[in-house]
């Protein structure tokens, strides 16, 4: 059942010819390399931490500590925060500057629960 896509139709599944979803995942494709060609290897780094670090705390995630973590500099991780959020895609911060949300993840109430294979709970951004 490779590169195949089932349509779910009431009570049926119906395949979905390839040349009807192909190009859009190759659009797509170029689609998240055009918004994330912006990112060093340290927005990377950075954001890749806090989705990691969120499920465990269970709470907000401070600069200081993704700097102490990663070897950074405050002044570096909070210009790298800020970058991501600007792009209003990767992560949001509070009025503390903390990371409240990072996508997929967030620690704010949402009607997305999710628990993890750690036992770790969360809610979807």
């Amino acid at each position: 059942m490779r590169n195949k896509l089932m349509a779910g139709i009431w009570r049926y599944l119906v395949g979905v010819p390839p040349f009807l979803w192909e190009k859009r995942i190759e659009k797509a494709v170029r689609r998240v390399k055009r918004a994330t060609e912006f990112m060093s290897p340290e927005h990377r780094l950075a954001h890749h931490f806090v989705v990691r670090e969120m499920p465990r705390l269970g709470r907000p995630v401070q600069s200081q500590l993704v700097a102490g973590e990663l070897g950074l500099t405050l002044g570096r991780v909070v210009e790298v925060l800020q970058d991501l959020e600007s792009r209003l895609t990767f992560l949001w911060r509070n009025s503390d500057g903390e990371v409240t949300w990072a996508y997929p993840v967030t620690v704010e109430k949402t009607p997305h629960a999710i628990t993890f294979h750690t036992g770790e709970r969360l809610y979807a951004a």
